[in-house]
């Protein structure tokens, strides 16, 4: 079935209010498809669609939609629809809606929870956001150190429709210390009363509860897991994170650097109203302004050079714009690198100097370039020098600019992606005219 007849079919339902129907048909569809058609209906229609859906299918829809619209869509539902949504969602989906709610909201929906379950979440979110304990999943399997596989199989079919991932058996030992996992192939390969001891894995590959979520992500990867247990100080295994739940991180981080090297800042989707992007990329083009204004005062400082010679200003485009694009290149490569591994002073010696050698190899090969098409364009073999020596020494500034300065902010415990494109092209800017002008004044006899 195509989205349009989906769409289609779904508003007539709607508008028919044939509940039944409504539910037949979007218990064929997939989450993710759901949500896609939710965002298609206008507001009246997402209103009757909550309401016509049951529980379970809304508990699913919900972690489909981005925050700003979890929270929409919970201001849709009366309090009893609220109450059973909430009871019918994942741990780790409940645990990201809330979230989105104020705190009076969060409250309210926490108290309807049944004690244990409400405790549950509570601990989980006085882990710091975008932590491991704040994404982890309390729905795993753990045996006791000298259960058979008989018994484990057993307990698998008994949990299997509340488990998030039955990928992985966790071994405990009596004071609920985590010693050792198994796998599903293991369990099958094995005899039904071999003891899971016997098999089990004791090199487990664990997190703290309070690592960064990118940082989980990246040991999934690493390591090539399709779930990852969190452990707290005593070794006790306090949940664990499922592959899908790492990809959404990934994918999440990646938007966020994204925004931050573009300078419009994290968290601003296609859904994302006018008002509340515009808020979000103001500070930077603010902050970008007054940087700005820097440049300005650098081309009045040399006014009188400029003013003798006039044909300086043909150049002074394209020297900042090569600069600045350069430096962003470098922080693209920075920032995707620092994402993959971690570097130590060796690396980061080594990565110094190939940016270095980068950027004199550039810097030569597009000075050498410019001052040829200078030479043939303006026939002064002064002014060529100027430019193509500037052109040389700001792609290298502007290289190694795009180069340390996420570094340093990476050491310093920052988000190295907050060093944005503009930023480094505005400061290349100031620094490529300053050069530029700086040349040229010295060499203002020879003009």
């Amino acid at each position: 079935m195509s989205k349009a007849i989906s769409t289609a079919t779904i508003i007539e339902l709607i508008l028919q209010g044939d509940e039944s129907e409504l539910q037949g048909l979007v218990q064929k569809l997939h989450p993710y498809d759901v949500g896609q058609l939710y965002r298609d209906l206008v507001l009246d229609h997402q209103f009757k669609l909550l309401s016509q859906m049951t529980a379970e299918q809304v508990a699913l829809l919900i972690p489909e939609l981005e925050p700003e619209e979890q929270s929409e869509a919970f201001g849709l539902m009366d309090p009893e629809q609220q109450i059973l949504v909430v009871a019918a969602m994942e741990d780790d989906d409940l645990t990201y809606m809330l979230d989105a709610l104020n705190t009076e909201d969060k409250q309210k929906l926490l108290s309807t929870l049944e004690a244990e379950y409400s405790a549950v979440i509570r601990r989980r979110m006085n882990y710091p956001s975008e932590t491991a304990g704040r994404m982890m999943t309390s729905r795993y399997l753990a045996v006791p150190i000298h259960s058979s596989v008989q018994a484990i199989v057993a307990q698998l079919k008994a949990m299997l429709p509340v488990l998030e991932s039955v990928s992985y058996v966790y071994v405990v030992d009596k004071n609920e210390g985590l010693i050792g996992v198994c796998s599903y192939r293991d369990l099958l390969l094995a005899e039904p009363d071999d003891l899971v001891e016997h098999f089990m894995n004791t090199e487990v590959i664990t997190i703290p509860a309070d690592m960064d979520q990118e940082e989980a992500a990246r040991t999934i990867r690493k390591y090539d897991l399709l779930a990852l247990p969190v452990v707290d100080e005593q070794y006790r295994i306090c949940g664990i994170i499922t592959i899908d739940d790492a990809v959404d991180v990934v994918v999440r981080e990646a938007d966020e650097d994204i925004g931050r090297l573009s300078g419009s800042g994290k968290e601003i989707g296609l859904h994302t109203p006018a008002l509340t992007a515009s808020l979000r990329r103001l500070p930077w083009l603010v902050l970008l302004l007054f940087i700005g204004l820097v440049s300005g005062s650098i081309i009045a400082g040399f006014e009188d050079t400029l003013t003798q010679v006039v044909a300086l200003a043909f150049f002074m485009p394209m020297i900042a714009g090569m600069t600045g694009n350069t430096g962003t290149q470098s922080l693209a490569v920075i920032v995707r690198g620092l994402a993959s591994e971690r570097l130590n002073r060796r690396k980061l010696g080594k990565l110094l100097l190939r940016e270095l050698q980068v950027g004199v190899t550039i810097g030569a090969c597009c000075g050498v370039l410019i001052f040829l098409i200078a030479y043939l364009w303006r026939g002064d073999l002064m002014l060529c020098l100027v430019v193509g020596i500037s052109l040389l020494l700001t792609l290298v500034i502007g290289t190694m600019s795009g180069t340390i300065i996420p570094l340093l902010l990476n050491r310093l415990k920052v988000d190295p992606a907050v060093a944005s494109g503009p930023l480094i092209t505005t400061i290349n800017d100031i620094l490529s005219l300053f050069i530029y002008f700086s040349i040229a004044t010295a060499l203002l006899t020879l003009l």
